[in-house]
């Protein structure tokens, strides 16, 4: 019997923390949708195409996982695809009081989704998209916290807003 989990973020850009996240879940589950949630409040310097192929290059020895893209409530997205589970990763206790928001709001849209939660790994706890940037903005090393892809790409990124 399939168990299709859903792992939804805005991954801008995906980092080694949700590669981990990823992969952790993917022996966990039979089939796992990595879901770009996209937000239309948040000023993304990848586009969701841009953002779709990075996930799928990082993730291609996974064969079990798939990756696509919503606009709308995730919880709307997961029961489209016929997930039973959502799959957040969490790093510290401030992740824990937003998470706990998030999953508390979906058990009231769909109380038959459930929501795990997989702690990360020490070396990844301080990590995030928001951080690599920066790092990656001013050329600091980030190759240890991103795919090859991932870093070649805001390289590129960042050296294109350079030329502007």
């Amino acid at each position: 019997m399939s168990r299709l989990a859903v792992v939804p973020g805005s991954f801008d850009p995906i980092t080694n923390g949700h590669l981990d996240i990823i992969t952790r879940a993917a022996k966990v589950f039979s089939d796992v949708n990595v879901v770009i949630m996209n937000n239309s409040a948040k000023n993304s310097l990848f586009t969701v195409d841009e953002r779709i192929a990075l996930i799928k290059e990082a993730t291609k020895d996974l064969p079990n996982v798939q990756v696509g893209s919503s606009d709308g409530l995730m919880i709307d997205y997961a029961e489209r695809v016929g997930a039973v589970a959502v799959v957040r990763g969490l790093r510290a206790v401030t992740d824990f009081e937003y998470e706990m928001q998030i999953t508390s709001m979906n058990r009231v849209l769909d109380e038959d989704i459930e929501t795990f939660f997989i702690m990360t790994k020490n070396q990844y706890s301080f990590l995030s998209s928001s951080i690599v940037k920066e790092v990656a903005k001013y050329g600091g090393d980030i190759s240890e916290l991103v795919p090859k892809p991932v870093e070649q790409a805001l390289t590129e990124k960042f050296a294109s807003r350079e030329k502007k």
